[in-house]
């Protein structure tokens, strides 16, 4: 298991913070990464979307995860479970700063998070 912190930074003009619409946390927001199998190093061609709004029930034992995923060369299970709370908007001091503000939290298994793609907007 392993925990990728996604972060964010950008110049930020006549805006004073950048987040997700409804906040860090937001379920409808979508992230989407290609993801490398942590067995074989295959990546995927096609990125994935993960969001808080999606879970699935883990194969074995009790709980949930945002994705499980069979990597397409070496049919291995991988998984990636979002813990919310760990984000906070980019804001005009950060900006100037060239610090980076975090965006979420990933727990990955069997795969890592690699080339993230934005596409729902940021205010």
């Amino acid at each position: 298991m392993v925990k990728f912190l996604l972060q964010i930074t950008a110049e930020l003009e006549n805006l004073t913070d950048l987040q997700p619409q409804d906040g860090c946390d937001d379920p409808n927001f979508s992230y989407l990464f290609k993801l490398k199998c942590e067995r074989c190093g295959e990546v995927s061609q096609r990125e994935t979307c993960v969001s808080l709004n999606e879970t699935v029930p883990l194969p074995v034992g009790k709980g949930t995860a945002n994705l499980i995923q069979k990597c397409k060369f070496c049919e291995r299970d991988g998984m990636i479970m979002m813990h919310p709370g760990r984000g906070k908007p980019l804001t005009q001091e950060t900006s100037e700063a060239r610090q980076f503000a975090p965006l979420m939290m990933f727990e990955c298994r069997g795969y890592e998070p690699v080339d993230y793609k934005l596409v729902d907007i940021l205010l």
